[in-house]
């Protein structure tokens, strides 16, 4: 837990000093422990491309061809993160170590996410802990009208 607060402070010190991030941060910190603690590792191997843009995959259904949804997903280990056939086919996608907080804050910028698919179990690439958007979305933005009585939650969220 101890750990898990240190990535929230540091996510409040980089934090663009526009009057709104920071405070917005430290308002919905404890959603972003919650959703922390439900999952083994307090950082994850994430894909990246030479332009630092997160890699998503777009799975779509097999009886249903037209639902699709983009994911993201976190690696125990860099094995597990090398392994994956985005980084086998192309040289120019990386495995960038991110603290598992700042990759749930980033899940609230990222507009065409559906959802975040965290693999705990190292080797294991067929089972992970998923967590969708807009349940995560939905957490943040009660506690922030709770917390905050704030009349618009979408002012300070993506």
């Amino acid at each position: 837990m101890e750990d898990l607060q240190k990535q929230i402070q540091t996510l409040v010190q980089n934090a663009p000093n526009d009057g709104v991030t920071g405070p917005t941060l430290e308002a919905i910190a404890p959603v972003l422990l919650t959703f922390a603690e439900r999952l083994k590792h307090r950082q994850y191997y994430i894909l990246q491309n030479l332009s630092k843009s997160w890699v998503m995959t777009t799975l779509s259904n097999r009886l249903e061809p037209n639902v699709r949804k983009n994911v993201l997903y976190g690696f125990a280990t860099l094995k597990d993160a090398a392994s994956d056939p985005n980084t086998a086919k192309n040289p120019q996608i990386m495995a960038i170590p991110t603290p598992v907080t700042h990759i749930l804050f980033q899940m609230l910028a990222l507009k065409s996410l559906d959802s975040m698919v965290f693999f705990d179990t190292p080797g294991n690439l067929r089972q992970g802990t998923e967590i969708h958007k807009q349940e995560f979305q939905a957490k943040v933005q009660a506690h922030l009208q709770a917390a905050q009585g704030m009349s618009d939650p979408n002012a300070n969220i993506g």
